[in-house]
């Protein structure tokens, strides 16, 4: 039976979708509203095709109620980015008109030709550490609100204001040697006061959030905390976003997705790489802020920018360099933890196979790297017959052997003798 994509372009309170088949055949095309009887016509209406993949447009944005409904029916649900369809749509004959039908035209079209698109999958650690991240991340804009709304009030209170980067307790101390005696300022050490708790409740929460965070992290199997600069929110984040790491193919990819690879600008002869603004900016950051930590440590990171630096690039290049640098770390790692355990082989150690072992170098090693398998014999092989030395030629050059042919060059005279024939001929040279 052939199978159908429907592509559908998610709103708040409506989704649109276009059903086509794999020769691109308009099946159907209509609209739905978002509620949960509209949901389960729309359900019943797509079960007409046995063989069916929903395609939804920013599975991870708009789009996630309706992918994660998806998911929870049994439906397999691709996750197609904006970009893809809004260049689909630009591409097409309605000359780049932005209405619900063509951007669920451009949607299916992009899941019927793009076959790398990352299919959604239901792991409920992943959606754990998902939901923990983004509680994470909106306690620290909380936090964040109420100490710029703290220093307002300290600017107001304290000539010059109040340092920054302090905690909860010295902020405390601070405002207790304030003594207005005005209403305002009265009102304005009060508010300040109800901050200052806020700001408690909050380190409060943000603190058991790091150590739930950290278990999540180490209940998974990853050991990207164990890379400098990655905490346990910088890893969970990692984690969540990325998936399934095998849906990248190479670092190259990898770096591309984060964000931390230059866009080729080259033209001509002329070699220019500019900034990528694309890319999950979040990640982007993550490796950001684990370069800012690297580099206030004594760590590889901090030589790897000193050399760029040398070199000759200004300091943001260099940051630069090492974000990239940083992604290719971070690959490696979701690589190796995505490896099942290696089993015990013939070499008794772990990951011993018949091509590689304890005993020699992975995967392949040469007889010349191997160790010997016991002691050395006391027999001696016999002495090589020596061979009669040849006289000394001043500026004659090195013999040379081709494949087949041993090309011996003496003084005024060339002579070329084959290997593979039974019998030798000589090509006679030049007078001398």
């Amino acid at each position: 039976m052939d199978r159908v994509m429907i592509g559908v372009d998610p709103h708040k309170l409506s989704v649109t979708f276009e059903a086509r088949d794999s020769r691109e055949v308009l099946r159907a095309k209509g609209q739905f509203g978002t509620d949960a009887r509209s949901y389960r016509q729309l359900l019943a209406y797509a079960r007409q095709w046995p063989e069916r993949i929903w395609a939804v447009e920013g599975a991870n944005g708009i789009g996630r109620p309706l992918a994660q409904r998806l998911l929870a029916s049994g439906e397999r649900v691709l996750d197609v980015p904006a970009k893809l369809a809004a260049r689909a749509r630009v591409f097409d004959t309605g000359q780049g008109r932005k209405t619900d039908p063509a951007d669920a035209h451009a949607i299916v079209m992009v899941a019927l030709r793009d076959k790398r698109l990352r299919e959604l999958g239901t792991d409920p650690g992943l959606t754990v550490l998902r939901l923990l991240c983004d509680r994470r991340d909106e306690l620290s804009r909380s936090r964040a609100q109420a100490l710029n709304r703290l220093h307002r009030l300290f600017l107001e209170l304290i000539p010059g204001g109040a340092p920054v980067k302090k905690s909860t307790a010295q902020y405390q101390a601070l405002l207790a040697r304030v003594r207005p005696r005005d209403l305002a300022g009265k009102t304005r050490r009060r508010m300040a006061a109800e901050e200052l708790a806020d700001l408690g409740r909050l380190d409060a929460k943000l603190k058991a959030m790091k150590a739930e965070l950290k278990a999540a992290v180490l209940a998974s199997g990853s050991h990207l905390m164990d890379i400098h600069g990655i905490g346990p929110a910088a890893a969970a984040r990692i984690l969540a976003d990325v998936g399934d790491i095998a849906r990248f193919p190479n670092r190259a990819h990898f770096a591309s997705w984060t964000g931390t690879a230059p866009i080729d600008a080259s033209s001509g002869q002329h070699t220019h790489h500019r900034l990528s603004r694309a890319g999950n900016r979040r990640l982007n950051h993550v490796l950001y802020m684990a370069g800012i930590v690297q580099l206030r440590n004594d760590t590889p990171g901090r030589a790897y920018y000193r050399r760029r630096v040398a070199e000759g690039k200004t300091s943001m290049e260099a940051m630069r360099c090492l974000r990239r640098r940083l992604s290719d770390v971070v690959y490696r790692q979701l690589a190796a933890d995505a490896r099942p355990p290696r089993q015990t082989g013939p070499g008794g150690h772990s990951g011993a196979t018949l091509l590689s072992s304890a005993a020699g170098l992975p995967p392949d090693t040469g007889t010349s790297d191997q160790p010997l398998p016991g002691p050395v014999s006391a027999t001696l092989p016999p002495p090589p017959v020596a061979k009669a030395a040849p006289a000394a030629r001043t500026g004659a050059p090195p013999r040379r052997r081709a494949r087949g042919v041993n090309v011996e060059r003496p003084a005024g005279r060339t002579t070329l003798t084959p290997t593979s024939a039974g019998t030798h001929s000589k090509s006679p040279g030049p007078p001398s």
